[in-house]
C-alpha cells in the first residue's frame, strides 16, 4: 500500500469503485481505494442489479441516467463484460392518482433526456404475456432501462481504475482517520498508514461507524430488504427455447413491488410496510456477505398481489429468499458531496439505489474534487441538506418510512408523518389553535395553510382507492384529516385564495422562525462578506440588502439577506432548508486571522413576517418609531419595542406587500404574536401559511434556491442583474460570470400566463415546447390569486424569451398555450411595497 496519495476512499463496494474509477478517468491516478474485505462484499453483493431510472428528484435523475448510459461503455473500454440486459422497465398504474405522478415525471424525464412511452393495458399484455392486465389504467415503459450484475460492473469499474493508474487494497481495515498539521488527512490501516489530501467515504452499512472516526453523526442507517427467486417457470423457459425477448423488469407500484425473469424464473421484490432498521449501530467487525433470516410473513400481501398480477408467480416453488441491509436516508435520496466541518473530507454515501446511481455520483463526486464544482445541481443529494437534529432515534423512524414509501405516490403535497414535532416554534400552539396544517422543513414545523374551524375531510372527500398503497392524506393520531394530497388543485386551494385575498386586502402573519440565521462580526467582517457576496455590503447601519453567492463558475450557490446592524456587525439570513449547507460554506470561506467571528443565531432568534397594506397601523398601535416610508423606508431596518418586547424590524418580505420582518428573542416570541394579534383584531389581521407566500412570491417573481437559483444557471441568467454589485472589483466567482455572461447567456428566466387551466397548475419541472421542439423547463409554477393566472417561471433560450412569445407546456399529460408577461406582474412599480 502506498504511503501517501492525492485521494482515498473507503469502501470497496460498487459506489466507491465508481468513485475511484471517476477520479482517474479525470487524471487523478495518484488515487487509493481500501476495503476492509473483498470488493462488493457489502450491500452491492446481494443486490438484485435493477436501473430504474423512473425518479422525481431532477438531481437523482440525472445520476440514474448517467450509469444507465455509462455501463454499457464501460463494457467495450475495460473487455469485461458488465452483465447488462437493456430490457426495459414497466411501471403499471392502477389509479388515477399515479397516472398523474406519471405525467408529471415524464416532465421531468424531458428535461433531462430520458425517453418515457406511455402505454395502453393492450400493449402491456403485448409486451407481458404473463401479466394479467386487469384493473390497470396504463404503464410507463423505459426503453433504456433493464437490470445488471453487480459484481460484473464492480470488476469492470475495478480494472478500468486500475488501468489508469488507481490502487485497489482489499482486506485492509480502515482502524482511524485524523488530520495532520499540515492540513492533510491520515488513513490508518490494520496494514499501515497513508497520507492524503482528500477522503472519501463509500461505506454503505458502515456510513456511521466512518462518520464517527472525524466526528460527524452520517445521516444513514440501512433498512432490511427481501426478494424472492423461484425455481424455473414452463411459460418462461418456452419463451427462451422460442427465442423471445425478455419481458422486463416489471413494477406494480401501486402493490409496492417489482418482478423481472431471473435464470428461467421470477425475481420479486417486496417493499413492506414494517421492514425493521438494521445495523443500527453499524456491521460487526467480521460482517461480510450478510445476509438476515427472512421475514416471508410480512411480504404476504404483496406475495398475493403479485400472484394476482402474474399468476405464474404462484405456479413455481421459490429458489432462495435474500434478505439484505440497503442503506437509507430520512428522504430515501443518497447523500453526495462534501461533509460539514470538514475540508476535503467527502460522503458517497445513503444509496438505496446504489447500482442504479453509482455511475453517477462517482462522475459528479469526481467533478466536484478535482474541478472545485459538480456540473449539474446536486441540491437533492448534498449532504449538508440534514442538520444536527437528524439522530439516531429520528434517522431509525424516517428511514424505515422512506422504504415503506419507496412506491408510495409522491404527490408535490405530502407531508410525512414519521418523526414528526422535533422543533417547533414557541407559537406553533398559538397557530394551531388558528387552523395550522404544518409542514415541515429541516425539522421545523411550519404552517403551509390554515383550515377554517371545525373543518374536517369526510370518507367520501378521500375516496382511498383499494389499492396497498393509497395513503392519499396525513395521518394525525386523534385529529380530523383536513387535507387530500393531489397532483391537481385539492381541497385547500380555496382557503390558501382566501389567506392571499386576506393579506392584499388587510394584513396577514407568517411564521419564519424556520429561516437559517446568523451573524458575521469583526473588524475584517465587511472586507470578507463584500469579497464573498454579490452585492455591495450595506454601508451603513440599518441598511438591508440581497445578495448571493456563487460558484467558481458564476451559477448560484446560496442567497443571504444582508442585515448591517451595528459597525462590524451583520445580521445574515438565509432559506432554512439550507442552514447546515449555507453556513457551511461561510465557515469554511472565513479568514484564519482572527478578524471574522460567525455565531449561529437560528434557534436563538425567531421571525414573524407582518404583511399587508393595514401592517403599518398594527405595528403603531404597539410602538412608538416612526413607521413613515420617509423615516422607515423599504430595504431598511431598525432595532424598535413592540410593547415592551425589543425587535429588529426589516422592511423586506417575500410575498411583495406592505411589510416587516420581525425579528426577535425567540422567548419572546408568543408575547410578540399575542401583541401583533391584539392589535390587528380591529384591522383583519389572519394568519397565512407557506402555500399563499409562494403563490404571493410566483406574482413577483421572486426566486428560489434550487429552482430559479441554481448552479446551473449563471446568476444573469436568472434575472438576478440589479443584485450583482456593478462597481464592484471582485467578488467569489465574478471572473467566471462576466466571461460567460459576455460570451452570451444561455439562458433567461421568464414568467408565463399559461392559458385553458381547470384544475391542475404547473408546478416546476414541466418540459416547454415551442412546436414539437422541446426548449426549455418551468422552475416553478402555481396560481396567483391576486392577479387571478396560472403562471410559470421557467427557462428559456435567450432567442426566444420576448414578450408575447407563445410556448405549450404539458401539465399531467395535457398541453396548454403559455405566454410570456412581463415579470413580476403583480404591482410591477413595487409602489405596495415601498408604500
Amino acid at each position: 500500500m502506498r504511503q501517501s496519495a492525492r485521494a482515498v476512499v473507503i469502501g470497496g463496494g460498487v459506489v466507491g469503485i465508481s468513485t475511484l474509477y471517476h477520479l482517474a478517468r479525470m487524471g487523478w491516478t495518484d488515487v487509493v481505494l481500501i476495503e476492509r474485505k473483498e470488493l462488493t462484499s457489502g450491500s452491492t453483493w446481494h443486490a438484485a442489479g435493477l436501473l430504474p431510472l423512473f425518479n422525481l428528484s431532477y438531481a437523482v435523475g440525472q445520476l440514474h441516467k448517467y450509469s444507465v448510459d455509462f455501463y454499457p461503455t464501460l463494457e467495450a473500454e475495460t473487455e469485461l463484460k458488465v452483465g447488462f440486459s437493456n430490457v426495459s422497465n414497466i411501471r403499471l398504474a392502477r389509479t388515477p392518482d399515479r397516472m398523474d405522478e406519471f405525467h408529471y415525471y415524464a416532465g421531468v424525464a424531458k428535461t433531462i433526456g430520458v425517453e418515457v412511452n406511455f402505454l395502453t393495458p393492450d400493449q402491456l399484455g403485448e409486451i407481458w404475456p404473463l401479466c394479467n392486465t386487469d384493473g390497470i389504467l396504463g404503464a410507463i415503459q423505459h426503453p433504456a432501462d433493464g437490470y445488471i450484475q453487480p459484481a460484473d460492473l464492480s470488476q469492470a469499474l475495478a480494472r478500468g481504475a486500475r488501468q489508469r493508474g488507481a490502487e485497489i487494497c482489499r482486506n485492509t481495515a480502515v482502524t482511524g482517520i485524523s488530520r495532520k498539521p499540515n492540513g492533510e488527512w491520515l488513513v490508518s490501516t490494520d496494514q499501515g498508514e497513508i497520507s492524503c489530501e482528500h477522503v472519501i467515504s463509500a461505506t454503505g452499512n458502515f456510513a456511521r461507524q466512518t462518520g464517527a472516526m472525524v466526528g460527524l453523526d452520517i445521516p444513514v442507517i440501512p433498512v432490511e430488504h427481501q426478494y424472492i427467486v423461484t425455481e424455473q417457470h414452463p411459460a418462461i423457459m418456452e419463451r427462451r427455447a422460442k427465442g423471445l425477448p425478455e419481458m422486463g423488469v416489471l413494477r406494480e407500484s401501486d402493490s409496492s413491488w417489482y418482478m423481472r425473469e431471473e435464470a428461467g424464473g421470477l425475481l420479486l421484490g417486496p417493499y413492506e410496510i414494517g421492514a425493521p432498521a438494521c445495523y443500527v449501530d453499524g456491521p460487526s467487525a467480521n460482517s461480510e456477505y450478510e445476509l438476515f433470516p427472512d421475514a416471508l410473513e410480512r411480504l404476504e400481501p404483496y406475495i398475493m398481489t403479485a400472484i394476482d398480477r402474474v399468476p405464474a408467480f404462484g405456479e413455481v416453488g421459490i429458489k432462495r429468499v435474500y434478505n439484505g441491509a440497503i442503506a437509507y436516508t430520512p428522504d430515501g435520496s443518497p447523500i453526495v458531496g462534501p461533509a460539514w466541518g470538514h475540508k476535503n473530507f467527502w460522503l458517497n454515501e445513503g444509496h438505496s439505489f446504489g447500482v442504479t446511481a453509482a455511475g453517477g455520483a462517482g462522475w459528479q463526486l469526481a467533478h466536484w474534487i478535482v474541478e472545485g464544482e459538480p456540473t449539474i445541481d446536486m441540491m437533492g443529494v448534498d449532504p449538508r441538506r440534514f442538520g444536527d437534529y437528524a439522530g439516531r432515534g429520528y434517522l431509525i423512524e424516517k428511514n424505515e418510512e422512506a422504504y415503506a414509501k419507496v412506491f408510495t405516490v409522491h404527490y408535490p403535497d405530502e407531508e410525512r408523518e414519521a418523526a414528526r414535532g422535533l422543533k417547533r416554534s414557541p407559537c406553533y400552539d398559538r397557530m394551531k389553535a388558528k387552523g395550522a396544517v404544518f409542514g415541515t422543513v429541516y425539522g421545523w414545523e411550519r404552517p403551509n395553510w390554515f383550515a377554517p374551524e371545525d373543518y374536517a375531510l369526510g370518507e367520501a372527500d378521500l375516496a382511498r382507492p383499494d389499492v396497498l398503497l393509497n395513503h392519499n392524506h396525513p395521518d394525525v393520531t386523534g385529529e380530523p384529516v383536513r387535507e387530500k394530497w393531489s397532483f391537481r388543485r385539492s381541497n385547500y386551494f380555496e382557503h390558501v385564495g382566501n389567506e392571499c385575498r386576506n393579506v392584499t386586502d388587510n394584513a396577514g402573519l407568517l411564521d419564519m422562525t424556520a429561516f437559517a440565521k446568523c451573524r458575521i462580526s469583526g473588524s475584517g467582517a465587511e472586507a470578507w462578506l463584500d469579497g464573498l457576496l454579490t452585492n455591495a455590503v450595506p454601508k451603513k447601519v440599518g441598511r438591508v440588502t440581497l445578495s448571493y453567492l456563487l460558484t467558481s463558475r458564476g451559477g448560484v450557490r446560496s442567497e443571504f439577506t444582508v442585515y448591517k446592524e451595528a459597525p462590524e456587525s451583520y445580521y445574515l439570513v438565509s432559506a432554512g432548508a439550507y442552514e447546515r449547507h449555507d453556513h457551511d460554506y461561510l465557515r469554511k470561506a472565513m479568514p484564519r486571522d482572527g478578524s471574522v467571528e460567525f455565531e449561529r443565531l437560528t434557534t436563538s432568534m425567531g421571525v414573524l413576517v407582518l404583511a399587508g397594506p393595514k401592517s403599518r397601523k398594527i405595528l403603531a398601535k404597539l410602538t412608538d418609531a416612526d413607521l413613515a416610508s420617509a423615516a422607515f423606508p423599504w430595504l431598511t431596518g431598525k432595532s424598535i419595542s413592540l410593547g415592551i418586547a425589543k425587535v429588529e424590524a426589516l422592511r423586506v418580505n417575500f410575498v411583495g406587500e406592505l411589510g416587516w420582518e420581525i425579528h426577535h428573542p425567540i422567548e419572546t416570541q408568543n408575547y410578540i404574536f399575542d401583541k401583533l394579534f391584539e392589535a390587528g383584531a380591529e384591522h383583519g389581521l389572519k394568519p397565512f401559511g407557506i402555500k399563499a407566500m409562494d403563490s404571493m412570491r410566483l406574482e413577483k417573481g421572486y426566486k428560489l434556491i434550487p429552482r430559479e437559483l441554481s448552479i446551473e444557471y449563471s446568476a444573469y441568467e436568472s434575472g438576478l442583474d440589479r443584485f450583482i454589485g456593478a462597481k464592484k472589483e471582485d467578488f467569489y466567482g465574478r471572473d467566471a460570470l462576466i466571461a460567460a455572461h459576455a460570451d452570451g447567456d444561455r439562458w433567461k428566466l421568464v414568467t408565463m400566463e399559461v392559458d385553458g387551466v381547470t384544475d391542475a397548475d404547473a408546478r416546476g419541472s414541466e418540459a416547454i415546447y415551442q412546436g414539437s421542439q422541446l426548449v426549455g423547463r418551468a422552475t416553478s409554477g402555481g396560481y396567483g390569486w391576486r392577479t387571478g393566472k396560472s403562471l410559470v417561471i421557467a427557462m428559456v433560450p435567450p432567442a426566444l424569451a420576448d414578450l408575447g412569445a407563445r410556448f405549450e407546456i404539458s401539465i399531467l399529460g395535457t398541453n396548454h398555450s403559455a405566454t410570456i408577461i412581463a415579470d413580476s406582474p403583480f404591482d410591477p412599480a413595487n409602489d405596495r411595497l415601498r408604500g
